[in-house]
C-alpha cells in the first residue's frame, strides 16, 4: 500500500468518508467526525500507519487533509504523493 493510500485510509477509518473528492477538501470540522475525538483518533491512526510520533504543535496545526499531507512530508518524511 501506498503512503498515500494508508493517508486516505487514516481518513476513511476515522472519519467514515469514502468519497475521494469530498477528502481532498476536506478541513477540521466539516464533518461531525472530525471533532476534538476524531482528530486524536486520526492521529493515532496516523501514527500507526506510518510509525512515527508527531510533536503536539504539528497535532494543533493539522487542520486539514491537504495540511496534514504537508506536515507528514516536510516534517517526517512520509513521502506520500498528490494523486
Amino acid at each position: 500500500m501506498s503512503a498515500h493510500e494508508k493517508y486516505v485510509q487514516a481518513f476513511r477509518t476515522t472519519m467514515g468518508i469514502d468519497e475521494k473528492g469530498k477528502l481532498e477538501t476536506l478541513k477540521y470540522q466539516d464533518v461531525e467526525a472530525w471533532d476534538s475525538v476524531g482528530h486524536m483518533e486520526l492521529v493515532s491512526e496516523l501514527e500507526d500507519a506510518f510509525d512515527i510520533e508527531m510533536e503536539t504543535d504539528d497535532i494543533i496545526d493539522f487542520n486539514s487533509f491537504e495540511k496534514g499531507i504537508e506536515i507528514l512530508n516536510e516534517k517526517y518524511d512520509v513521502g506520500i504523493e498528490k494523486e
